[in-house]
């Protein structure tokens, strides 16, 4: 595929990237994964499906980081011939870039990792779609070097997600005004972290906290103040789940949640 996030932008409707944290097993994310599309297809919601094929950013050294890179990455890609979407998942060092451009259609730049020139070349050399997350320390303004990073290296199928800003030790907040400074400023399509920006990290416990309560405020505002995309990341059984299950969403809570945030979208397209 070629320009994916001008393609999942071009609907009257904010566009969607979801699905597990981690890959898990191969029928937890095909379960996952035809849910998704069966709530945004009649809802006119573009959708790419997410899953990392490991977990490299951990807070402790015994937590679950993936079930193998070549079969976590098959999974991903057979999800996306069956679903007929594009398919996103992270990647951590340059090395890792072709490797996993073989098997998916977006690579997503971890909000730790958004200012490594190297893993954001390699990325935009492989010729697919990047979708960066804003640094926790970084101002929206700030965004716009790592585009030009791999704007530079020839690729312009880019994306920047907002995932929070780090306040205190221990939370995270939104901060609106950075969508449309990044829209101006990158000019790439933004998409809101409705997730992760709810995380409460460097616990005691060693394990990543969040408040997923507030999923759908955040993806209100976040639709409200003109963001081009969603990312969520959701989970039949979040309390089950094998990283980030703090945060995630509720799957069965997916699709009256869309529902309610596509209306929005129409309210505002009326306006």
């Amino acid at each position: 595929m070629n320009d994916i996030f001008q393609h999942l932008n071009s609907g009257r409707n904010f566009f969607l990237l979801a699905g597990p944290c981690v890959i898990e097993g191969e029928e937890m994310a095909y379960t996952i994964g035809r849910r998704i599309k069966s709530i945004c297809e009649p809802l006119g919601i573009p959708f790419a499906f997410k899953g990392s094929y490991r977990k490299a950013n951990r807070s402790r050294l015994d937590s679950f980081q993936g079930i193998g890179d070549i079969e976590a990455l098959q999974i991903l890609a057979g999800v996306g011939r069956e679903l007929g979407v594009p398919v996103v998942t992270d990647i951590h060092q340059p090395d890792e870039a072709a490797m996993a451009a073989d098997f998916v259609d977006i690579l997503q730049i971890p909000a730790f990792l958004c200012r490594q020139t190297d893993l954001l070349v390699a990325a935009a050399r492989t010729g697919k779609a990047v979708n960066i997350k804003k640094g926790q320390f970084l101002a929206p303004e700030s965004m716009r070097f790592a585009v030009d990073k791999v704007r530079t290296a020839g690729n312009n199928d880019i994306a920047v997600t907002e995932r929070g800003t780090t306040f205190g030790y221990g939370d995270l907040v939104v901060d609106y005004r950075g969508i449309p400074v990044m829209q101006q400023t990158c000019g790439t399509p933004v998409i809101v972290d409705c997730t992760h920006s709810l995380q409460q990290p460097n616990t005691a416990a060693g394990v990543t906290g969040g408040k997923p309560e507030l999923i759908e405020t955040i993806a209100r505002a976040a639709i409200a103040v003109g963001a081009d995309g969603l990312f969520m990341e959701t989970h039949p059984e979040p309390a089950k789940a094998k990283s980030d299950g703090a945060n995630m969403l509720q799957l069965d809570l997916l699709e009256p949640l869309l529902q309610r945030l596509s209306a929005i979208r129409k309210t505002i397209d009326q306006l």
